[in-house]
């Protein structure tokens, strides 16, 4: 904690100094940058479309990981925590919570501009980010709107609608940009309403389509069984040279009451890929058929290009709520291996389609049932990253039980039901994407955490602990060679590199830690005398 108290009297001071000091000014991107990100950016919610969340810097080695320092912080004013994963282009920071958006200079920490969108009745539960496109930044407010904003001076262009919070929907969604797509999805539990993604205009803010991952209530000879639900909350990936986008969707509702809902009830607890310039559906894959205890698969869709089984393949990972690890053929949608890399004890096997079968003993029920994973889930929100170098997923998992209940008197609408977490464990995990097997794994203390993993060429992790600390790990082997309390660590980190020097950004409460090699060291790293 002593470091805490130390780090943001250092940050007051570097804000305020970097003020008087000429500022970048934010300019927009090239979106051919969208499609080849440089080495001075991070231009959307993942880094880039594949969602592999892997940086190809390596003037941080695991030789001088031990250096870094304290290059800059950025403290928002807010008791709200950052969640969202900032983006970085033209030497421009951009960083959201629920209402506000900044531009900050990625170079000093000083702010450029900052937006803050008026009072609203939405969910503030959390703000994933924004999204970047030529010269606007693209925002999703807790009352379902997408704001427009210049990214020269945080001026409003234009605002639209995506839907009525009245009806139960909110927003916290990362935009994706594909081309002149800006595509959003919704949140939202606490009622029966189907889930949408929308695709708007980038120019205009127009809507081009929507795609439903359940038909609304009452629709006739629906294959949904009557379930509603399926909201996409995470930002998907996107594959340019097919053109497809993939997104994963959220659990049915009613939520635990799925006596209600007979049926696999597509498309819930899947993940879908679609064509970005029509909305259609190509195929989808259900990593929870019937999901029965709010295990959404929105976790990040990955996208790899490489041998699996001997053979070239274009595959889709996901390591899923449910504590499974799925690698399809995201050609097809086709089952290349299922496998659990979590505690699991609530199926009976898998398959011939590589899906898990839902054991029904396991199922909610008034006099409780012990089920493993949690309602938290095995991994949640908290983004994945892939190193192709060692062909490992790095994971912040959960080997957790919770006990379930099945209440009717709760009703049809939303929850049905009720859970209690019972035991946690936090662990960052290492799957070999091959195999599906665990190759290490590293404790990170406490029963839950929050951060999402950032892998990099040098062979470095940054991810945070369940104990208040950012910390660097071996990619070989989890072995930690540097960490720093700087509290709770709620985003996922990303790097980049301006004038030769690289920084790693992550996010504690409501501040930003930019950390850094001291010059010194930078400077010998360029020219090769560090040892």
């Amino acid at each position: 904690m002593k470091l805490v108290r130390e780090i943001f009297p250092l940050a007051a001071v570097l804000v305020l100094a970097s003020a008087f000091c000429g500022r970048a000014s934010a300019q927009g991107i090239d979106p051919a940058t969208l499609l080849k990100p440089t080495s001075d950016s991070w231009p959307m919610y993942h880094g880039d479309y594949s969602g592999q969340r892997h940086s190809h810097l390596s003037q941080i080695t695991p030789a001088n990981v031990h250096e870094l320092t304290l290059a800059w912080a950025f403290q928002t004013g807010q008791t709200t925590q950052i969640k969202s994963s900032p983006i970085v282009a033209g030497g421009i920071l951009y960083v959201s919570i629920p209402d506000h958006v900044w531009a900050v200079d990625a170079r000093t920490g000083s702010r450029v501009w900052h937006y803050n969108y008026p009072p609203n009745e939405g969910s503030h539960i959390g703000n994933r980010g924004v999204a970047l496109y030529k010269d606007s930044v693209y925002f999703a407010t807790p009352d379902n709107h997408v704001v427009c904003l210049n990214a020269r001076d945080g001026t409003v262009r234009w605002n639209v609608v995506l839907a009525d919070v009245k009806e139960g929907y909110w927003s916290s969604v990362a935009p994706l940009i594909v081309r002149d797509h800006v595509l959003v999805g919704l949140s939202g539990d606490f009622d029966n309403i189907p889930g949408m993604l929308k695709s708007l205009d980038a120019e205009t803010g127009q809507v081009q389509w929507t795609f439903y991952s359940t038909p609304s209530p009452g629709t006739p000879g629906s294959p949904s069984g009557g379930a509603t639900g399926g909201n996409m909350w995470i930002t998907g990936t996107y594959d340019p040279e097919s053109n497809v986008v993939f997104e994963g969707t959220g659990n049915p509702t009613p939520v635990l009451a799925a006596q209600l809902r007979p049926g696999d009830n597509p498309w819930t607890c899947s993940i879908v890929a679609l064509n970005p310039d029509t909305g259609k559906l190509i195929w989808g894959f259900q990593p929870s058929p019937h999901d029965t205890h709010d295990w959404d698969a929105v976790e990040v869709p990955v996208l790899v290009d490489g041998a699996f089984n001997g053979s070239p393949r274009k595959m889709l990972l996901q390591a899923s709520r449910n504590g499974y690890f799925f690698v399809l053929d995201r050609t097809n949608g086709k089952s290349l291996l299922t496998t659990t890399f979590a505690a699991v004890n609530w199926s009976s096997g898998v398959d011939k389609d590589g899906r898990p079968i839902r054991n029904a003993a396991k199922d909610p029920a008034r006099d409780g049932r012990l089920v493993s994973p949690d309602e938290g889930g095995a991994t949640n929100y908290r983004s994945p990253s892939f190193d192709a170098r060692t062909g490992l997923l790095v994971v912040s998992s959960r080997d957790a039980y919770g006990i379930y209940f099945s209440k009717p008197e709760h009703g049809t609408v939303g929850w049905g039901g009720a859970d209690y977490e019972v035991f946690g464990k936090a662990v960052l995990r290492a799957i070999d994407y091959q195999t599906g097997k665990i190759r290490w794994n590293h404790d990170l203390g406490g029963g839950g955490a929050a951060a999402g993993v950032l892998t990099t060429d040098s062979g470095l992790i940054f991810t945070g602990d369940s104990v208040r600390s950012v910390m660097a790990l071996r990619t070989s082997d989890g072995a930690t060679l540097w960490h720093s309390a700087i509290g709770h660590v709620g985003n996922s980190p990303i790097t980049y590199e301006l004038d030769g020097r690289q920084y790693v950004i992550v996010a504690s409460d409501g501040a930003l830690f930019a950390w850094a090699l001291p010059e010194k060291s930078v400077e010998q790293t360029r020219f090769g005398s560090h040892k």
